[in-house]
């Protein structure tokens, strides 16, 4: 694995990843998407906690920095459907690899907790 030595924050490559796919609900939207679930609606009930005001920010978010882009078909009514785009897709080796250390983190590292 390559290193690197920081010599400042701001110009810190985790950094600027982090400006753009950082914060609650970011890498959980992307992850929807990869996974097909692609509509504001579907995409609300899935992300329980989520205000409808937060999804939208977020995915305008998503959008304005080129990770997804937003379809909406001329239909009554009409259907709004997210996809990623090439930068987004470039994220899934990276979601794919948080996915493999979130299952080994917790099969190995959260003790079994009895249910209350």
């Amino acid at each position: 694995m390559e290193s690197f030595k920081l010599k400042n924050v701001e110009n810190c490559p985790v950094t600027a990843a982090l400006s753009v796919i950082g914060g609650k609900w970011k890498m959980l939207i992307v992850y929807m998407i990869i996974n097909d679930i692609n509509r504001f609606g579907k995409l609300s009930m899935m992300l329980k906690d989520i205000s409808k005001q937060m999804l939208t920010t977020q995915l305008r978010e998503l959008e304005q920095d080129g990770l997804i882009e937003r379809v909406i078909y001329p239909e009554i009514p009409p259907r709004v459907e997210y996809f990623l785009t090439s930068k987004g897709k470039a994220l899934i080796p990276i979601m794919n690899a948080l996915k493999d250390w979130g299952n080994e983190y917790l099969l190995k590292e959260v003790p079994i907790r009895e249910s209350v």
